[in-house]
C-alpha cells in the first residue's frame, strides 16, 4: 500500500494482477478484492491493465468515488509512466520542454477485441507525451521513456508506442513476436500521480518506482 486515509487509498499494482474480478473461479483473485480485505468500504475509481504495473487509486465509500471519477473525467489528475521501448527513439525535435506528442486516433477493433486500433475517420481523439527518461537504465537497441496520457483511450499508450514503431517491451497484444520476447512482462509502470484530494481539495503527490 502506498498510501490510505479516511478518503482514499493508493496501491502498487503488481504486473499480472487484475484490478477488478474476472469471469470464472481462477480470477476472482485481485487488487480491489486485496485492497477491500484491509479497507472494506474502498471502491476502485480507475483500472490499469492486467499486464501493467503501478499505483492505483480507491476511494473510500460511494460519494468519494463519484467525487474521484469526476476529478477524473474532467483532467484533473495528472498521471506519469515509465516504459522502455524497442529501438532507439531520439529526443523530439524542437521541444524546449523535452517533451514530444502522439496524437492519433483510436477506437475499438471490434472484430480482433481486446485489441484497439488507429483510425482516423472514426477513431476519438487520443493525444500521448512522450520524452527520454532522465535516468536511463534501457536494454541496448531500446529507450526507457517518461510517458503522460492527456486522454484515457484503452490500451493508449502500448497502441501509440507501436504505431510510431516503438513498441514496448513485453507487449503480448501490440509488439511482434521478437519484441515480446525481450522482457517477461509489460515494461510499462504507471510511476506517479497528482489529484486533487477529495478531504482538502488540495493537491495531494503520489510516487511508485519501476520494478524493472
Amino acid at each position: 500500500m502506498v498510501h490510505a486515509d479516511d478518503h482514499l487509498v493508493v496501491a502498487d499494482k503488481p504486473a499480472g494482477l487484475l484490478c477488478v474480478p474476472g469471469r470464472g473461479e481462477d480470477k476472482q483473485d485481485c487488487l480491489s478484492a486485496r485492497v477491500q480485505q484491509l479497507f472494506p468500504d474502498a471502491l476502485i475509481v480507475h483500472r490499469l491493465d492486467m499486464a501493467t504495473s503501478g499505483l492505483c487509486v480507491f476511494a473510500r465509500g460511494a460519494t468519494t468515488q463519484r467525487q474521484l471519477s469526476m476529478a477524473f473525467a474532467d483532467r484533473q489528475v495528472h498521471k506519469r509512466y515509465e516504459a522502455v521501448v524497442h529501438g532507439h527513439l531520439a529526443a523530439p525535435q524542437g521541444a524546449p520542454d523535452g517533451w514530444g506528442v502522439i496524437d492519433l486516433p483510436l477506437m475499438p477493433d471490434w472484430p480482433n477485441r481486446p485489441l484497439s486500433k488507429v483510425d482516423h475517420a472514426l477513431g476519438k481523439p487520443s493525444v500521448t507525451r512522450w520524452r527520454l527518461a532522465n535516468h536511463s537504465n534501457a536494454l541496448p537497441g531500446t529507450t526507457h521513456l517518461e510517458l503522460e496520457p492527456v486522454t484515457g483511450r484503452t490500451h493508449q499508450l502500448r497502441l501509440h508506442l507501436q504505431a510510431i514503431g516503438h513498441p514496448i517491451l513485453g507487449d503480448a497484444l501490440y509488439a511482434p513476436a521478437a519484441v515480446l520476447a525481450m522482457a517477461p512482462r509489460l515494461l510499462l509502470h504507471a510511476t506517479a500521480m497528482t489529484l486533487p484530494h477529495p478531504g482538502s481539495g488540495e493537491l495531494a503527490s503520489f510516487s511508485s518506482t519501476k520494478p524493472f
